[in-house]
């Protein structure tokens, strides 16, 4: 059964850090297109950063891009999003998700884990 559990939310300052995980279960994540979103009530649901390739191929927003970092830890099957100079605009739910099926196009996310929340304060 696959499954995903984020963790690593919380509210901080902006130009603040925090580091996002995904706890990945039920299969071999080496092969799949691991992303990370986040959804504002709103707005549409962005995607914010993918990694594939065991991590080698990773591809990112351009709101984010300098400022968030994605990394895969095969071995433990996690999945980290390393979030540096926060701004506000960041604020939102913040979800691990999983394409076991397109391979590289990293567009068909079918599994999706609860969410966390990121709060960034001016």
């Amino acid at each position: 059964q696959v499954q995903l559990v984020e963790s690593g939310g919380g509210s901080v300052q902006a130009g603040g850090s925090l580091r996002l995980s995904c706890a990945a279960s039920g299969y071999s994540y080496s092969s799949a297109c691991m992303g990370w979103f986040r959804q504002t009530p709103g707005k549409e649901r962005e995607k914010v950063a993918t990694t594939y390739n065991g991590g080698g191929i990773t591809a990112y927003a351009d709101s984010v891009k300098g400022r968030f970092t994605i990394s895969q830890d095969n071995a433990k099957n996690t999945v980290s999003l390393q979030m540096n100079g926060l701004k506000p605009e960041d604020t939102g739910t913040y979800y691990c998700a999983a394409d076991l099926a397109s391979g590289g196009y990293c567009e068909a996310f079918g599994y999706w884990g609860p969410g966390t929340q990121v709060t960034v304060s001016s």
